[in-house]
C-alpha cells in the first residue's frame, strides 16, 4: 500500500455480524491496523451463518481470541487499550462497564482513546435496550414507509440502509473526527452512534417534504419528483427495466429529441393525473426495445436513462472496472475501497482465521510465553 493514510492507528474491534466489521473494514482499507477480538468459540457469529459474508467485512484484519467474561481476559484488553488509537463495540448499552471496561475506565488508562460504541438506539433514551435489527431502524426513521412502489405496502430492500449507511459510515465517520481531534488534543472520547439516529439523518428529501408541507408525502411522492413520469421505473419488451431519472426539464428534452418524439415534449411534467398521458406514452414507447437496446441508444445522450442492472450484472459495467471497484479472487468479488486519493492507495489484505494472530498480537504486547500459556489454560484466550 503506498502511503496508507491511516498507517500507525490501532483499531481494536470488538463488534461482530455486519455493521461494526463494516465500520473497520473502511478503516483497515485506509490502513488501520485493525485488531478484531473474538469469543475463543465460534468467535464472530458470520463465521458460521455467512462465510462469504464475513470474508467481505473482515479483510485485512488481525483475529485475537478474548473472552472478556474472565477477568484475565479483562486485564488483556487493558493492555491493549493502553497501547490503542480505537475501540469499537456493539453491546447493549452497560454491558462493557459490567465487565469491567466501560469507556470510563478505560480513558483513564489511554486519555487519547476514541471508544465508539455502536448499537441500533444509542446509549440513551428509552429504547436503549431494546434488541433491532437494519429492518427495525428503517421502519423507526420512517425510511421503510418510503420504500416500495407507489400505493403499494413498504419493501424490504436487500440493501441493509441502517446497518451499513446509517451505523457503519456514520461511525467511521465519528472515529475519523475523533481520531483527528485526539492528535490535536491529547484527549480522546466517546462516539456515541444509534443506527437509528443516522438512518433518520438520512431522510433529506423526506425531511424536506415534511417541512414543505408540514407532513409526509405518500411513497413516491416527494417534494422534487414524486409522480413525475420523467422520473420513474419503465418495463422494456425483455421484460427488464430502466430508470428514468430526467428531472430537469433539459435532460428530458434530450430524451425526446433522441427518440425522436417532440410530442412527448409537449405533454405536462406533472405529478399525479396531469402526468398521467405522459406516463401511459413512455410505457408505450419503452416496450419497444429491450434494455440493452435502451442503453446503446440513449448512453451518451445526456439524459438520465440507465438500465436497471442485478449486483452480479453490476460486476462487468465498464464504468465499475474502469474505477477498479471490484476484484475476483477465485472467480469471486471483492469490492474495492470506493474511495480514490490522489497520493495514497487503499487495500485490504486476507480474512483472518479465528485466533489467528492471538499470539504474535499479545507477544508484541510483551506477554511471554508462561503468560501466554497460563491465558489458554484459564480459558481466557
Amino acid at each position: 500500500m503506498a502511503n496508507p493514510l491511516l498507517s500507525g492507528i490501532r483499531v481494536l474491534d470488538l463488534t461482530r455480524l455486519l455493521p461494526g466489521p463494516f465500520c473497520s473494514l473502511y478503516l483497515a482499507q485506509m490502513g488501520a491496523e485493525v485488531v478484531k477480538l473474538e469469543e475463543p468459540q465460534g468467535g464472530d457469529y458470520a463465521r458460521m451463518l455467512s462465510p462469504e459474508l464475513f470474508t467481505l467485512v473482515n479483510r485485512g484484519k488481525k483475529s485475537v481470541t478474548l473472552d472478556l467474561r474472565q477477568p484475565e481476559a479483562v486485564a488483556v484488553l487493558k493492555v491493549m487499550v493502553s497501547q490503542a488509537d480505537v475501540l469499537i463495540e456493539s453491546l447493549r448499552p452497560g454491558v462493557m462497564d459490567k465487565l469491567g471496561c466501560g469507556y470510563q475506565e478505560l480513558k483513564i488508562i489511554n486519555p487519547r482513546l476514541v471508544y465508539a460504541a455502536l448499537t441500533g438506539y444509542g446509549q440513551t433514551g428509552p429504547y436503549k435496550d431494546r434488541a433491532g435489527h437494519d429492518m427495525n431502524y428503517c421502519a423507526y426513521a420512517g425510511l421503510l414507509d418510503q420504500s416500495g412502489a407507489a400505493g403499494g405496502p413498504p419493501a424490504l430492500s436487500n440493501f441493509q440502509s441502517a446497518d451499513l449507511a446509517g451505523g457503519a459510515l456514520t461511525c467511521a465517520l465519528g472515529i475519523l473526527a475523533a481520531v483527528i481531534g485526539a492528535r490535536a488534543s491529547g484527549q480522546g472520547t466517546m462516539v456515541d452512534v444509534g443506527m437509528l439516529d443516522g438512518t433518520l439523518a438520512l431522510q433529506a428529501l423526506s425531511l424536506a417534504t415534511v417541512r414543505t408541507l408540514g407532513a409526509s408525502a405518500a411513497r413516491g411522492g416527494d417534494i422534487l419528483s414524486g409522480g413525475l413520469a420523467n422520473y420513474s421505473i419503465y418495463a422494456c419488451a425483455d421484460g427488464k427495466h430502466v430508470a428514468m431519472a430526467a428531472l430537469e426539464p433539459k435532460f428530458f428534452l434530450n430524451f425526446c429529441k433522441t427518440v425522436e418524439r417532440p410530442d412527448l415534449a409537449a405533454m405536462p411534467l406533472a405529478p399525479g393525473p396531469d402526468g398521467a398521458a405522459l406516463r401511459s406514452a413512455l410505457e408505450a414507447l419503452f416496450k419497444t426495445r429491450s434494455r440493452d437496446e435502451w442503453e446503446l441508444l440513449l448512453a451518451d445522450r445526456d439524459c438520465c436513462v440507465s438500465g436497471i442492472y442485478t449486483p452480479q450484472e453490476a460486476l462487468d459495467n465498464p464504468q465499475v472496472k474502469a474505477r477498479g471497484l471490484v476484484r475476483m479472487e477465485d472467480g469471486k468479488p471483492l469490492p474495492e475501497l470506493p474511495i480514490k486519493f490522489s497520493d495514497a492507495a487503499g487495500a485490504a489484505g486476507d480474512c483472518p482465521a479465528l485466533g489467528a494472530d492471538t499470539s504474535s498480537v499479545l507477544a508484541g504486547l510483551g506477554f511471554g510465553a508462561a503468560a501466554l500459556a497460563a491465558l489458554r489454560a484459564s480459558g481466557a484466550i
